[in-house]
């Protein structure tokens, strides 16, 4: 299995790294990187250069070409620098980063027969020869769900935006729950303008209903007026629903300031931790989540933090710099261009790029699918008041059990 380097050893000291682009005139393997490195966007288009830079230092021999072209971050910027890197010569693009972007290439390499690695995380652009390598929220819910079922969880909730994205993560809540044997209780919508949702995640938990309950039983239980029925009552003091909420687990595919503003509304529509685990995407990779307590304990599927921890600190200490969280995809992007060229004849067709054992990077091991996603192999990792843990490792290789 053809395998790009991970950044996962120690820090070195800086490279000598050539200016780019970098075009050595005997290359064999020209591949075009089509990023942001002017206008709103420049600052990211500027991290993913270096990051490729870094690959092509530990990936690439003296053949491989790198032809960097910028977009500025428009469609129509990207349209030229896709013509210009096709008349340079390129045999793969890598990039650019927006959906719009990738669009706009895509007639431009398909007319050329050349193949695209984009590093969007919108799935409606990928397929017929366009490869996104952006993280597509069906393989960490699958995880999830997956993982969450081997613990005994059968029926899961999920709380979402309505938006396509929030769409999507039902199709692949609704997929994951069928594969596992689990089923999907309950899903509820809401406004994702909205700065306020507690209404959706009243109905979610069906709280009104068991406010509802709880002051029935109550009232019947005041009527009989004997010892038995007086000490029953005492004990529902402590409770202000009553009845089984109705899942297991709450799917909450947020993150930031929208997942912090969400968390607590659940203890206080009384949605007990004990009884009911809280789940996640990739949006929650964030160490400081174990902060807010209604989140603790909870799970997510992402890459191991680890080797981009690595990752992070040589890119710090080669540029001085923090690099964002994307930046790892234009490391592995680059390195897998870097190795499918490595044997002097670039091969970039479909079997190459999409060939089973799939090939590792600083986010894990990868696969492109028939439909131009990327399939990952995943950890599965828990929220803890002092930052994040892996409770379950990724795998290595597709071979491996992944639930």
């Amino acid at each position: 299995m053809p395998q790009p380097p991970v950044a996962a050893e120690e820090p070195e000291a800086r490279p000598d790294i050539p200016p780019s682009p970098l075009v050595p005139q005997n290359a064999t393997a020209r591949v075009g990187l089509l990023l942001p490195l002017s206008g709103t966007h420049a600052a990211i288009g500027q991290a993913l250069l270096h990051a490729s830079e870094l690959a092509l230092f530990d990936a690439a021999t003296d053949d491989f070409a790198l032809i960097v072209r910028d977009t500025g971050g428009t469609p129509e910027g990207a349209a030229r620098a896709a013509e210009e890197a096709l008349a340079a010569g390129a045999q793969l693009i890598l990039g650019p980063v927006f959906a719009g972007s990738v669009t706009a290439v895509a007639p431009l390499a398909r007319d050329a027969g050349v193949h695209v690695v984009a590093f969007s995380t919108d799935r409606s652009v990928a397929g017929d020869g366009i490869f996104i390598m952006g993280f597509v929220p069906n393989s960490q819910v699958e995880r999830v769900v997956g993982y969450a079922s081997a613990q005994g969880l059968g029926r899961f909730a999920a709380l979402v935006p309505n938006s396509a994205y929030g769409q999507t993560i039902v199709v692949a809540l609704e997929e994951a729950a069928r594969r596992f044997g689990a089923s999907v209780a309950q899903v509820e919508y809401y406004d994702p303008a909205a700065t306020d949702v507690s209404g959706s995640v009243a109905r979610l938990v069906n709280y009104d209903a068991r406010v509802a309950a709880l002051a029935a039983e109550r009232a019947e239980l005041e009527a009989r007026q004997d010892e038995a029925s007086r000490q029953a009552l005492a004990r529902l003091n402590r409770y202000h629903t009553l009845g089984d909420i109705g899942f297991d687990a709450i799917l909450l595919p947020e993150g930031g300031a929208r997942l912090r503003a969400i968390a607590p509304l659940l203890p206080y529509y009384d949605v007990d931790p004990e009884q009911v685990r809280l789940l996640g995407t990739a949006l929650w990779e964030d160490p400081d989540l174990g902060s807010e307590p209604a989140l603790v304990g909870g799970w997510f599927a992402a890459p191991d933090p680890g080797p981009w921890q690595a990752f992070q600190e040589r890119y710090e200490s080669v540029y001085g710099t923090t690099p964002p969280r994307i930046a790892s995809l234009a490391y592995d992007a680059t390195a897998l261009a870097a190795v499918l060229a490595r044997n002097g004849v670039p091969d970039f067709s479909d079997d190459a790029l999409m060939q089973s054992n799939g090939f590792a990077g600083i986010d894990g091991v990868f696969r492109f699918l028939p439909d131009g996603t990327a399939e990952r192999g995943l950890a599965l990792l828990e929220v803890r008041p002092d930052g994040l843990a892996v409770i379950d490792p990724a795998p290595t290789t597709f071979e491996e059990r992944l639930f």
